[in-house]
């Protein structure tokens, strides 16, 4: 098993060392696992800071794959926090650092926060779920430094109960990214967040199929070693009644793929 977003006490919201993560990833049985920790520049909670010193995580990371890389393929991700008017600056990042893995996210919208709930305060629910997808669809037509979106439907975690699918707009964005040769993740925190499905839901992968879609990856979005993995087995049959034969790993931003038949236990 591989799990593609994982986090540790570099993002601000975790406070599991990787020492202990990879211990745990090894007494599982996971073959491969990729830290991917958070920076969202300007996240309008000011009470928490979304950065981190990449020189010390980039040193960490070389430590946890010298101790324990005849154990466990130890890869170097991150995952971005964008919005339309910080691509610049997210460029300006990728240009001086080098990723195994980067996921493109989206945890605030319209300059405003999901998880407090700001964001739909002033919205109808429609209302905010295009907002959020259109913002979205912008920062994939003008930023490629990215090699899956990760959570694609994270809006569905924090307010549910719209009328539409927006399939629409998805399918906008999936026209842009496949042939870009970027692609998404199966984020498996939605099982343990009451949504039944992981993110994005199954209607979405199915969509995302049919567009000729073939990167993916699955991640567990952990931010505690007792999480890693969270409903691998369930993501992996999920996939192929989907008809996905393949997930996708990275090195050095580049793809290759496994067969789920492969990693199912």
């Amino acid at each position: 098993m591989l799990d593609y977003h994982v986090h540790s006490n570099f993002s601000a919201d975790c406070e599991t060392p990787m020492d202990r993560t990879i211990k745990k990833a090894i007494e599982i049985g996971l073959s491969e696992i990729c830290f991917t920790d958070h920076i969202d520049y300007d996240y309008p909670d000011e009470s928490i800071v979304f950065e981190f010193n990449l020189l010390e995580y980039d040193d960490q990371i070389r430590q946890m794959q010298a101790k324990y890389g005849n154990r466990i393929n130890i890869k170097k991700g991150i995952e971005i926090g964008v919005e339309p008017y910080l691509l610049d600056r997210y460029e300006a990042l990728m240009r001086k650092n080098r990723f195994d893995f980067i996921i493109c996210s989206m945890h605030t919208s319209d300059r405003k926060d999901l998880h407090s709930g700001k964001f739909f305060e002033d919205k109808t629910i429609n209302e905010a779920y295009a907002k959020y997808y259109e913002e979205l669809l912008f920062c994939t037509k003008n930023f490629d430094s990215f090699s899956v979106l990760g959570h694609l439907d994270l809006v569905k975690r924090y307010k549910q109960g719209s009328t539409r699918d927006f399939h629409e707009l998805i399918t906008e964005i999936f026209k842009v990214i496949i042939p870009m040769g970027k692609g998404i993740e199966l984020n498996t925190s939605g099982f343990r967040y009451g949504l039944n499905t992981g993110m994005p839901s199954e209607d979405i992968l199915r969509l995302y199929y049919s567009l000729g879609g073939e990167i993916i990856t699955i991640g567990s979005d952990s931010h505690r070693e007792d999480t890693l993995a969270y409903e691998f087995n369930t993501a992996y049959n999920l996939l192929q009644r989907v008809g996905f034969q393949y997930i996708t790993s990275f090195e050095d931003n580049k793809p290759s793929f496994q067969r789920i038949a492969s990693l199912i236990r």
